[in-house]
C-alpha cells in the first residue's frame, strides 16, 4: 500500500504539475526520415490555437536520455508561452532508427513543429543538451530559415558530428557550458571547463580572438549573429536540475523570440516536479518487497517460505575482506569493461545496445570474479530452490509492477524519474531485445546474490543492520569512488576519469540501482531463506530499467 501511494500519488502530483497554467501535454507521434517514426512530448500553453499562434521551441535530450530528461526545460517554456516539442532522439526512448541516423531526428522534428498550425514560424528556438545540441544543429543545417535562435546546453558546434560554428552561423546561439562540465575536452577542447572562454573553437564561434567574456552579447540579435556564453556552477548532466541553466535558456528566448510571457527568470516550478516523479520512483522498492511478499502469501508459493539461519557468525577478518572486495572490486572494473566494448564489440542485429551490452560484459567479469573467490572460502550452505515457483512469483511480482508503469505512462504521460534514473515501459522493439539481456544477468545476479548473503550475513542481526550491510556492499563503492572522482574535479576542475567522461555519468546510476537492489535482496531472502527468488527478481527489473534507459545503436 506505501508503495502504491507513492508511485500513484507521486505520478498523479508530476501530471498536475507539468500543466500548470493549463499547459496540454500529449504523447505523440509522427513521421521521421527514411520510414522512421519520431516520439515526442507536445507542450500546448493554454489559449493557443490556429488563430493564436505561438512561438515555438524544438528541446531535445543528450545521449541514452530521453524526452522527459528535458522535463525542467520543457515545463518552464510552456509557462512562458511557448509551444515545446520535446523529441525522443533517434534510437532513443520510443523513436525508431538506430542512434545517430537521420541527424538523430532533428531535421524531421523541425520540420514538424513548422507544421503545426497553432505554431509562429518567423520564432521558431532550437534547444538541445549534449548529443541533443548536435541534433538541434543538424536541424539548423537542414532547415537554414527555420528558426530563429539557438541555445546549446552542455554542447558544442564542430566535428564530429556537428558542422562548425562561425560568426554568422548557426543564428543567435547561446551556449550554457557548466563549470564543471565533464565533457569539456570532447566539446571545446579544453581540459578544465572553466577555461571554456579561452577555446579555439568557441572563439571562432564568437568572432573573437580573445577569452570570451560570460555573460556578454556578441554580434547582433536582429541580424541573426548574436552569440553569449554562460557558465552556471553545474555538472554536464546537472544541467538538467540547475535552475541557473534553465534560466539562462528562458532568458535567451525571451531577448530573441518574440510573442512569449513575460515571467521572472527566477519563477521556477520544474523542481517540484522532478520531485513528485522520483517519490513514484522510490515507491516502487517498497511496492515489490510488499508483492513479493503478498504473492508469497498464497498457497502455491507456500514451499518457498523459509526462514534463514546464517552461518557467519561475527563480524571478523573474513568477513571484513569479503565485505570490502564485494564493495571495491565491481566499481573498479566498470571503466576497462566498458572501454574494452566501445572499442572491441561494435553493436550488432544480436547485441543492438551498447551501454547494455557494456552492463551485461561487466556484469559476466564480475560474475565470474566472484565465482572464483568463491571457490577459496568454505561452502555456502545451500538451499535448494523451486525453480519454477520462484520463477513464478518474481515474474508475477515485477509484471505487477510493469504493468502500474505502463498504467501511469498512459494516464499521467510521466514516467518514474529523477533526474536522470529512470524506469519507463519498454517498447516492442525494446521488449524483443529483452531476453538477450536477461539471461547473462540472471547468472550474474545468481551467483553476486549468492555470495553476497552468504558471506555478508551476519546470525542475530535484524532486518535493518542487514539490508544497510547490503546497500553499503552493493552501492558503497561507487558512492565512494564517484565521490572521490567528483571531490577532485570541484577542487581542481579536472575529472580524473575524463578520459571517458560517459561512463563515468553512467556510473552515477549504479548508486541508486544497486542501492534499490540491496534492500530487495535482502527482503527477499529473509522470506525464502534462498538468493533465487531475488536474484530473478533483481534480473528482471534491472534488464527493464537497463533496456528501457538506453539508446539502440544498431536497427
Amino acid at each position: 500500500m506505501l508503495g502504491l501511494l507513492l508511485v500513484i500519488g507521486g505520478s498523479w502530483a508530476a501530471s498536475r504539475i507539468q500543466s500548470a497554467d493549463g499547459t496540454r501535454v500529449t504523447d505523440i507521434r509522427f513521421a521521421g526520415d527514411n520510414g522512421t517514426t519520431l516520439r515526442a512530448l507536445l507542450y500546448i500553453p493554454a489559449g493557443v490555437d490556429a488563430a493564436h499562434k505561438a512561438p515555438a521551441i524544438l528541446a531535445v535530450h543528450g545521449y541514452i536520455n530521453t524526452a522527459e530528461t528535458q522535463s525542467a526545460f520543457a515545463i518552464e517554456f510552456a509557462r512562458r508561452g511557448y509551444v515545446v516539442l520535446a523529441i525522443d532522439q533517434a534510437g532513443h526512448g520510443y523513436s525508431s532508427g538506430p542512434a545517430f541516423a537521420n541527424g538523430f531526428g532533428g531535421p524531421a522534428s523541425l520540420r514538424y513543429l513548422r507544421s503545426l498550425p497553432y505554431v509562429d514560424t518567423a520564432n521558431i528556438g532550437l534547444e538541445g543538451h549534449s548529443m541533443g545540441g548536435w541534433t538541434v544543429l543538424a536541424a539548423a543545417s537542414a532547415l537554414p530559415d527555420g528558426y530563429r535562435s539557438i541555445v546549446l546546453e552542455g554542447s558544442s558546434t564542430g566535428k564530429p558530428f556537428a558542422a562548425d560554428g562561425t560568426p554568422s552561423w548557426p543564428r543567435n546561439v547561446a551556449v550554457v557550458f557548466s563549470r564543471f562540465d565533464e565533457f569539456s575536452t570532447i566539446m571545446w577542447g579544453v581540459d578544465r571547463a572553466q577555461d571554456v572562454a579561452t577555446s579555439p573553437k568557441l572563439q571562432a564561434l564568437f568572432g573573437t580572438t580573445s577569452p570570451v567574456i560570460p555573460g556578454r552579447i556578441y554580434g547582433d540579435i536582429a541580424a541573426g549573429t548574436a552569440r553569449r556564453l554562460t557558465t552556471p556552477v553545474a555538472t554536464h548532466p546537472g544541467d538538467h536540475i540547475s535552475h541557473a541553466a534553465v534560466a539562462d535558456s528562458l532568458d535567451w528566448f525571451g531577448r530573441t523570440l518574440q510573442g512569449g510571457e513575460p515571467r521572472a527568470l527566477t519563477d521556477h516550478i520544474w523542481l517540484t516536479k522532478e520531485l513528485a516523479t522520483g517519490v513514484a520512483l522510490a515507491g516502487i522498492v517498497p511496492l515489490l518487497v510488499g508483492a513479493f511478499s503478498r504473492l508469497l502469501a498464497l498457497p502455491p508459493f507456500a514451499p518457498l517460505r523459509r526462514t534463514p539461519e546464517p552461518r557467519v557468525r561475527r563480524r571478523d577478518a573474513q568477513w571484513r575482506r569479503s565485505f570490502w572486495l564485494t564493495t571495491l572490486v565491481p566499481p573498479l572494473t566498470l571503466l576497462p569493461v566498458f572501454i574494452a566494448v566501445t572499442l572491441l564489440l561494435p553493436p550488432s542485429a544480436l547485441l543492438p545496445q551498447t551501454v547494455s551490452t557494456q552492463v551485461v560484459l561487466w556484469m559476466l567479469v564480475n560474475a565470474a570474479i566472484t565465482w572464483a573467490l568463491d571457490r577459496r572460502q568454505p561452502p555456502v550452505p545451500y538451499v535448494a530452490p523451486y525453480w519454477g515457483r520462484s520463477l513464478a512469483l518474481a515474474l508475477l511480482t515485477v509484471g505487477f509492477a510493469y504493468a502500474l508503469v505502463e498504467a501511469i505512462a498512459a494516464l499521467f504521460i510521466v514516467d518514474l524519474r529523477f533526474w536522470v534514473v529512470a524506469l519507463k515501459p519498454l517498447s516492442a522493439a525494446q521488449a524483443r531485445m529483452l531476453p538477450i539481456y536477461l539471461l547473462p544477468m540472471l547468472l550474474f545476479f545468481i551467483v553476486s546474490q549468492r555470495a553476497l548473503l552468504g558471506r555478508l550475513m551476519v546470525a542475530g542481526e535484524g532486518p535493518w543492520r542487514q539490508t544497510f550491510v547490503a546497500v553499503g556492499a552493493l552501492a558503497g563503492g561507487f558512492a565512494l569512488l564517484l565521490g572521490l572522482d567528483y571531490a577532485l574535479l570541484f577542487a581542481t576542475g579536472r575529472l580524473p576519469t575524463g578520459f571517458d567522461p560517459l561512463t563515468t555519468v553512467i556510473a552515477i546510476q549504479f548508486i541508486p540501482l544497486l542501492a534499490a537492489l540491496g534492500v530487495i535482496t535482502v527482503a527477499c531472502w529473509r522470506r525464502t531463506a534462498s538468493a533465487i527468488p531475488g536474484a530473478l527478481l533483481s534480473a528482471l527489473l534491472v534488464a527493464w530499467y537497463v533496456v528501457a534507459g538506453t539508446a539502440t545503436q544498431f536497427g
